[in-house]
């Protein structure tokens, strides 16, 4: 139904219509996204061919029909002649380093990313995005300097602590980790992702104790978690404990049957 309304959406007469449209694709699955959004590849007005091509960046070309490849790499270059106009400032270099990004151009993604962290060393989502193409690049000794000089900039920046634990869980080096991943949770406690996450890490170091003791205070502020309760079924199994696994269990599906009534 929702799919059915967007679609009458980017139909729509009003340019202003056809653009939240567009816009309100970005959680659509990749089938939809590609199916309703490439006709607008070649709307009528720029802004909506470039938000287009901006939803489509990440689309293989395998999926694209020539006509469509064709439209998608003109309204690509619109895109990044609009972001030009603001390459004065980190967010335009931010939008296109991602957009290049998207695009499979990872040289010229991380040259937008290091000129965004230049011009504005205290853009913190710089970082984090140059960090995080380092990850889906395999270069995570590289992600991990840009996530400490980010640190140095913002010490209290929970979302770039947290991505450290994170590179330095792939590079196996676990004190640290946990270190990281720990700091994240003290500087936002209400993040629910940072705990569980953290509570992974500590059972993945066989800490299994304190993993689960972090998960049920996760799970007491936020009682309807999946992942939380998944994990505490999972970890209790591991240890053969078999009643208070069914106890989470039987909370999981509690929750999912509540989810399926309404």
């Amino acid at each position: 139904a929702a799919l059915d309304a967007m679609a009458a959406g980017l139909r729509d007469p009003s340019a202003l219509v056809r653009l939240a449209a567009l816009q309100s694709l970005s959680g659509a699955p990749p089938d939809a996204r590609l199916r309703l959004a490439a006709p607008l590849l070649a709307d009528s007005l720029r802004a909506i061919r470039i938000e287009a091509a901006n939803l489509l960046a990440g689309v293989p070309e395998d999926r694209l029909s020539t006509e469509q490849r064709t439209a998608l790499d003109r309204a690509a270059q619109e895109y990044v002649a609009s972001q030009r106009y603001n390459a004065d400032r980190a967010e335009g270099r931010v939008n296109l380093g991602n957009f290049y990004a998207r695009r499979g151009d990872a040289e010229n993604a991380v040259t937008e990313l290091k000129a965004a962290i230049k011009l504005n060393p205290n853009f913190i989502p710089a970082y984090a995005n140059l960090a995080d193409l380092y990850r889906v690049l395999g270069r995570d000794a590289e992600g991990e300097s840009v996530l400490r000089e980010g640190i140095k900039v913002a010490p209290k920046n929970a979302i770039l602590h947290h991505a450290l634990g994170l590179a330095l869980v792939r590079q196996k080096r676990m004190d640290a980790a946990l270190a990281e991943l720990e700091q994240a949770t003290i500087l936002d406690p209400e993040n629910a992702r940072f705990s569980y996450v953290y509570a992974v890490a500590l059972h993945s170091s066989g800490k299994s104790d304190a993993a689960i003791t972090r998960l049920k205070k996760n799970l007491a502020d936020h009682p309807n978690n999946r992942d939380v309760l998944e994990a505490l079924v999972s970890f209790y199994r591991a240890r053969g404990e078999g009643v208070e696994a069914k106890k989470y269990a039987d909370r999981l599906k509690s929750l999912t049957d509540n989810e399926q009534e309404r």
